[in-house]
């Protein structure tokens, strides 16, 4: 009975998270609001069946009664977070904070099934950094000297990424981490947020050749302190924010393309000077050739793909074990072996969606600075997106990068957060003009 009970349960997570991104793509098509608030209400209702059907599978198959404990607190938080911010920012997008609920939801019971101690870890982060974040649209709407401050945004990037090449200890040959006693945090993660203010807030002053060359400077300025401290994917996210943002404000297909041919040139480079970099290459390019070594980790993420195929085998039915660092770079390949393809094409549309919303309030904004700061986030989240699920299907090389809401680490989920919370504070702000 308890085997049937589990084999039903899965195929209805497979059903509720199709039914979950129809309608998220349905929502754009209603006219009215009282329509749309009963798209989400639907939404809501296949969030808590998801996420109540993978917790009841992990407690039959493992008889783990800690998991009711975090299971019900998973299920205040989701309940308190949407009721909160639909009373204290009604105008807030409540369609980013149902994907933000449903992402969060996968990643919360998917750690819990490769590590209950990791998943509690990642539940007390997003519980406390939800708390902490929930502030920023209030603050944004009270703060309007946030756009004049385009140099402290810049000043301040290149001084934490300085510090950190200055000071940190390598981790698997990168500067990445500082710490402060028994905390250490990721600069990087936060001085994307910094680096998208700062370009924004130039570009709000003009768009001429000044001042793309001043953003240059301290966009190169990041870029090569990434580089030297080998954290070469964010370097990578950086190059792609900057190029992207710059061919938007000033509508120059010469700064697209340019940039584009310096970006190959340095990933050339790059190839030359780092061992890291051409162990990724070549574990992409035929990664059953060096199995055994540089290639083991894509070729096991690719055998769990297959192995999940449509359907998937079930929660605790695959090996996603096998994959190193499954909860961080590789965690799309433990969904899809385990949950099936189709759950995976869900997950990426419902990416896909959140990715629309950002862009959605960067086209409504009749500011420029919220304009450009909208654009540059949806660059950041979308960039990131594309990097850790594209790096797992051997799309593209690896790049170290975890996939936003759903991966294991403190300092991308907290930056992933308050990337949220500014996209919703931009809402509530998308029909202001320059003050």
């Amino acid at each position: 009975m308890q085997n049937i009970l589990i084999e039903v349960f899965h195929y209805l997570m497979i059903l509720f998270m199709t039914i979950y991104t129809y309608q998220s793509f349905s929502y754009f098509g209603k006219k009215t609001e009282e329509k749309r608030k009963k798209v989400v209400i639907r939404q809501n209702i296949c969030l808590f069946s998801i996420h109540f059907f993978a917790y009841i599978t992990e407690f039959l198959i493992t008889g783990n009664e800690n998991l009711i404990l975090l299971y019900g607190a998973q299920v205040v938080y989701f309940i308190l977070t949407i009721t909160f911010f639909q009373i204290a920012y009604p105008e807030a997008s409540k369609m980013l904070m149902s994907h933000m609920c449903m992402l969060l939801a996968i990643g919360f019971f998917m750690l819990t099934r490769l590590q209950f101690g990791m998943a509690l870890k990642q539940f007390i982060i997003v519980a406390g950094g939800t708390l902490l974040v929930s502030v920023i649209p209030y603050i944004m709407k009270k703060m309007k000297i946030l756009r004049k401050m385009a140099w402290v945004y810049g000043v301040l990037g290149i001084v934490l990424l300085a510090i950190v090449l200055a000071t940190a200890e390598s981790t698997n040959g990168a500067k990445l981490f500082l710490s402060l006693g028994p905390i250490s945090f990721q600069p990087s993660e936060f001085v994307k947020i910094t680096f998208v203010f700062f370009v924004a807030a130039v570009f709000e002053q003009g768009t001429g050749f000044l001042q793309v060359l001043k953003t240059a400077i301290v966009a190169a300025c990041h870029v090569l302190l990434l580089v030297f401290s080998k954290d070469l994917g964010g370097a990578l996210i950086f190059s792609l924010i900057y190029i992207l943002m710059v061919y938007v404000a000033t509508k120059k297909s010469i700064y697209l393309f340019g940039g584009l041919l310096l970006g190959s040139g340095a990933a050339c480079i790059a190839y030359q000077l780092f061992d890291h970099v051409k162990t990724r290459v070549t574990a992409w390019i035929d990664p059953w050739s060096v199995i055994d070594t540089k290639g083991y980790q894509i070729a096991q993420s690719l055998f769990a793909i297959g192995t999940g195929r449509w359907l998937g085998v079930g929660l605790y039915q695959g090996s996603p074990g096998q994959i190193p660092i499954v909860e961080q770079d590789f965690i799309f390949s433990a969904i899809v072996e385990e949950l099936g393809g189709i759950v995976g094409i869900c997950v990426i549309l419902i990416c896909l969606g959140c990715l629309l919303l950002f862009l959605n309030v960067a086209l409504q904004s009749k500011s420029n600075f919220y304009r450009l700061m909208a654009l540059g986030l949806s660059c950041t989240y979308g960039i990131q997106v594309f990097l850790t699920i594209g790096g797992a299907m051997k799309f593209i090389p690896s790049t170290g990068v975890t996939l936003p809401l759903i991966s294991y680490g403190k300092n991308s989920m907290l930056s992933t957060l308050i990337v949220f919370s500014i996209i919703q504070g931009l809402y509530i702000l998308k029909g202001e003009k320059e003050s």
